[in-house]
């Protein structure tokens, strides 16, 4: 195999799939990237960790057609050190890879294409497109709520789920919750509900662009497969069955407090210094136009803020974890959000003041 290409074209794709290298592999092939090089002038780059593939393509000067694995964080690191506008040479032959840049000659050790493992083709299941701005932004505002290796593996990942127009995003750790929709033309017969591992929720949302181009998804039973301009992303699911979310979703609430996004947060904030570290407790007291937020810690040190707001219904006082409302509200966009309460062993439904089309987030309360 031998090839020339310009820095840049070798560099973006190496940037675009390196998340999909481990750096602590099983197989010695994981640590590489599968180059091929076709006769079409065009060279594409795989990485896979087993679970999760990434494919970008790009154009190059091919001399020799062919196909072979290279050190993938040692490549990426030549590259990003070599002169802008460099043109690489790369030529493989007798389990050597040589690379060289104007003065700069590099000798890496391969192994063969046939060893790179590769994910299972997918076929069938359902396709559409969907604006690339919009799955960001959704992913943004629901990703935070993923747990983090729970026993219930389930809730390591992030539902994906569309009907007819509707691509509707959820997450949850079991104590908090995060719903966004997403509405477009998707026109999706069927209601499909897959659950996508936590690693390629996270590779996703930096791989997206925020803008108004379109992205091809396809949904099977067991892979999730996103096509971008130069770049397929591929993923394996979680093979479980995700929490009913709609019987999470407060009902009743008959408590509303309506505050400036930012001054709350501020407050839950300044608040939260004096926190017992380990479970994060505040308690909050409304009644009237006032909002007292109150922490201690097991050192007797204690932590009062009042903040002006607007609530209708009877007093209550409630405990929640300040880490997780000052996540929602760092998420939220709005001036103003919607706390809506039933009493003190029921969940809080926060809102963006606007409009609930722009998220809804479910906390659980804690006893203090």
């Amino acid at each position: 195999m031998k090839l020339r290409i310009k820095r840049e074209d070798l560099l973006v794709p190496l940037q675009r799939v390196i998340g999909a290298v481990e750096k602590r592999q099983t197989l010695p092939a994981l640590a590489n990237v599968l180059v091929v090089a076709r006769t079409d002038n065009s060279v594409a780059i795989t990485a896979t960790d087993l679970e999760l593939e990434l494919l970008a393509e790009n154009e190059a000067t091919v001399e020799a057609a062919g196909e072979i694995t290279l050190p993938a964080r040692k490549l990426l690191d030549i590259c990003r050190t070599l002169a802008e506008g460099a043109e690489i040479s790369l030529d493989c032959s007798e389990g050597r890879a040589t690379v060289r840049a104007t003065r700069s000659r590099f000798s890496l050790a391969t192994l063969p294409a046939a060893e790179f493992p590769a994910l299972d083709d997918i076929q069938g299941g359902v396709t559409f497109k969907i604006t690339s701005a919009a799955l960001k932004h959704a992913l943004e505002k629901t990703a935070f709520s993923m747990a983090q290796q729970d026993v219930r593996y389930y809730l390591n990942g992030l539902l994906f789920e569309v009907h007819g127009d509707v691509a509707r995003l959820v997450a949850t750790d079991g104590h908090r919750l995060a719903m966004h929709e997403i509405r477009e033309n998707l026109a999706v017969d069927e209601v499909m509900q897959v659950i996508v591992p936590r690693k390629g929720v996270h590779e996703l949302q930096r791989l997206l662009d925020d803008n108004d181009s379109e992205v091809d998804i396809q949904l099977t039973a067991n892979h999730v497969r996103v096509l971008l301009p130069g770049l397929r992303f591929t993923s394996k699911l979680i093979d479980g069955r995700f929490p009913d979310y709609q019987r999470v979703m407060p009902q009743g609430g008959d408590k509303y407090m309506l505050a400036d996004r930012e001054g709350l947060r501020q407050a839950l904030q300044r608040a939260s210094i004096l926190s017992n570290e380990k479970y994060k407790g505040i308690r909050m007291v409304m009644g009237g136009e006032e909002l007292k937020i109150q922490t201690h810690n097991p050192d007797q040190e204690e932590a009062e803020e009042e903040f002006e707001v607007e609530y209708r219904g009877d007093p209550l006082e409630i405990g929640f974890n300040v880490t997780y409302l000052l996540d929602i509200l760092a998420t939220i966009e709005g001036e103003r959000v919607q706390l809506t309460f039933k009493d003190t062993n029921s969940s809080c439904l926060v809102e963006d003041a606007r409009d609930e089309a722009l998220g809804q987030y479910v906390v659980m309360p804690m006893r203090l």
